[in-house]
This record gives C-alpha cells, structure tokens and sequence, in this order.
C-alpha cells in the first residue's frame, strides 16, 4: 500500500514554530498508531518549514488567519488533490484538535465523497434514534465526536476523537467501539457539538442533524454542488459549528503543563549525553 503524506505549515507567522513542530509529530503518532490499524491508511504527518516551498506528493493543511464566509476547512486543488485549511491562533491552541480533525478525515476520504448506507436517523428527545429508512452517510470521521470535550492527547498536544467503521452498523453490539476515544456508545449517536451529514435517496437531497445547542437541530443543505461532498457541506457547516464550539480550558491546561514538563525532561535528558560524550572523549 502507498504512503500519503501530509504536511502542517503555517501561513500566519504567528504560531509557535516548536508548538507545530510538535504537533505534526503528535498527530503523526495518532494516524500511524491510531488511525492506520482502523481505517485501513497509511500515512505521514511532518512539519514544513514555509508555505512558500510544498513537497511535490505532499497534501498540506495550512494554518490560516480566517477563513471567508462559505467555505469550509477541505478542499481540492485544481488536480483533485486534497488539501486543507485550519484556523490558527496564537491565543489558543484548539487547532491542534482542528488540524487533526482534518488530517484524519483526509486520509480516511481524501476525495470528500465517501458514501456508506446505513439505518437512517431521526431527531428523537435530546439526540437521534434509528428510523425504519435508510440513508447514505458522508463519511466525516470526526464530525459526531468533533467537540473539544471528546479529544485526546499525545505527549501534550490535543488531537480528535473519530469512529470506527463500525459506527455504522445496523444495531449496536457490546464491547465494540463506535469511536476510537469511546465517548460515542451506540451507532450513528452525534455527540453534543457535533453532527452527521447524509443523502436521503427519497429526495437526493444533503441533509444533517446538528446537536450544537441544547436540542438537535435538522438542516436541509439541498442538493450538493461542486466536485466533493465533504467541501459542500463545510461551506454550509464549518462557521456554525465553530461559532458553537466551547472552549476546553481543563484539557488547554492540562496540556500546556505536560509540554512544559516534557521540556525540562528533554533538557536534562540532552544534557546528560553531553557529559556522556565528554566523559568518552577524556578517555
């Protein structure tokens, strides 16, 4: 199997540099250790050093200042070639969890128009329950389980949580999980600060539950244009949800303490190589 490669590069100049440095090698870990032995992908994450030098083979995600009204976090180059665009501010480091949002959902659809049926859904009470239909869902890996509250760490740096293949599944089974984290429990459950998009054949329309406030919300986005699904529904999605989305000051913190200690122990770690290599050179 090929090897895709993904590379984070900032176009803002105001983000840390050793911050993305970290964090492409964090979300490196996620998608060789994680993600490859469930999606079936594999892949690289790296660091690229200027937006103005691109590896040829290379799908970036760039690091923007904004994002203008309509269009969303995925798109495709003028060869099909998918790259990204994630939010970066010097102020927060939620898009640690947005970058890898997007690299994961790249790798598991790069094309952004992966389909699978299954049982359809309907608003039932404060979430969704399985209907008698059935739809095509987009295969968006981490939009049910989007919100900050449902990511992880490695080695400090904040990543996505995403389901399984067996998220949709026709009824659910015990001990099987629906997302890598575990904090969706069922088939087809979106989390609050999430959402599921899918086709209703009765109608071909593209259509999505949102749960971004306290009850799920139904939207018909119409019928979908341009080349990829998934950049449809960004276009129409990605501004909402954001606007929703709450900030995790635990997990921010949390985070910001472990890279601080990680530091001091890779200091002191270099430092005693030093005093190995100077005691072998006295010899």
């Amino acid at each position: 199997m090929s090897v895709n490669q993904v590379g984070i590069v900032d176009k803002t100049g105001e983000i840390d540099v050793e911050l993305i440095q970290e964090t492409a090698a964090a979300i490196n870990i996620q998608v060789t250790r994680d993600l490859s032995p469930i999606w079936n992908v594999q892949a690289t994450v790296q660091y690229l050093p200027s937006p103005n030098k691109i590896p040829v083979g290379v799908w970036p995600v760039f690091l923007v200042a904004k994002l203008p009204p309509g269009e969303g976090g995925f798109h495709l180059d003028k060869k099909n070639q998918p790259y990204a665009e994630v939010i970066g501010t010097p102020d927060s480091n939620d898009w640690t969890i947005d970058a890898s949002h997007e690299i994961v959902e790249m790798l598991v659809d790069p094309m952004g128009n992966r389909l699978q049926t299954s049982r359809a859904i309907e608003i039932s009470g404060n979430g969704v329950a399985d209907s008698t239909a059935e739809y095509d869902y987009l295969v968006e890996a981490c939009d049910p389980c989007e919100a900050n509250d449902y990511a992880y760490t490695i080695n400090g740096i904040a990543v996505s949580d995403f389901i399984t293949p067996h998220f949709y599944d026709p009824v659910a089974a015990s001990g099987t999980n629906y997302s890598f984290g575990g904090n969706i429990k069922a088939p087809r459950q979106v989390l609050a600060g999430g959402y599921i998009s899918f086709v209703d054949p009765a109608t071909d329309d593209m259509e999505q539950i949102l749960l971004l406030g306290p009850k799920p919300q139904l939207n018909n986005l119409g019928p979908a244009t341009g080349s990829s699904l998934r950049g449809f529904v960004d276009g129409k999605t990605y501004h909402d949800v954001i606007k929703h989305r709450k900030h995790n000051d635990k997990l921010s913190t949390w985070c910001k303490e472990h890279r601080a200690q990680r530091a001091t122990a890779a200091i002191a770690r270099a430092a005693s190589y030093k005093r190995l290599v100077k005691g072998a050179g006295s010899e």
